[in-house]
């Protein structure tokens, strides 16, 4: 694994992240749209027998765990990073690192924070992923 695949992780996590998150949403207002009327008892029973929300339920229960589980890779591998981060020696090769891919700043901006052109970030990011040193046994998604 490269230092840029290793970082990016953080990245593709957040959004996977985001996107149960938007699931689950999705979920819940399902459920806040089921009428009394889907509750009431029928002739004509479903073959699992229960109320048409339980299976939303359990897959909403599902997801937020599945959640759960990502946020605490999500923290433990940005931890992991800011370690990887600090063992730069270059203080501004350290904040070009930090600013992409800890707070996911696009070049533009990271130029801004740095007072430093388009180039000369991009050179130091280079630079930079030339100087980690990734963990024996790196957190991966």
């Amino acid at each position: 694994m490269t230092a840029k695949e290793y970082f990016r992780q953080a990245y593709r996590l957040n959004q996977r992240i985001n996107s149960d998150i938007a699931e689950v949403d999705e979920l819940r207002a399902m459920l806040s749209n089921i009428t009394s009327s889907a509750l009431d008892e029928k002739v004509k029973r479903s073959r699992n027998g229960g109320a048409p929300f339980v299976s939303a339920i359990e897959r909403i229960d599902k997801l937020e765990r599945k959640i759960d589980s990502e946020v605490d890779l999500f923290v433990n591998l940005k931890e992991e990073m800011r370690t990887v981060i600090g063992s730069v020696d270059n203080p501004n090769e350290q904040m070009v690192l930090r600013y992409r891919y800890i707070h996911n700043y696009t070049w533009d901006k990271i130029g801004i924070e740095l007072n430093a052109d388009s180039r000369t970030i991009r050179r130091w990011h280079g630079k930079a992923l030339g100087h980690v040193t990734l963990p024996k046994n790196p957190v991966k998604i």
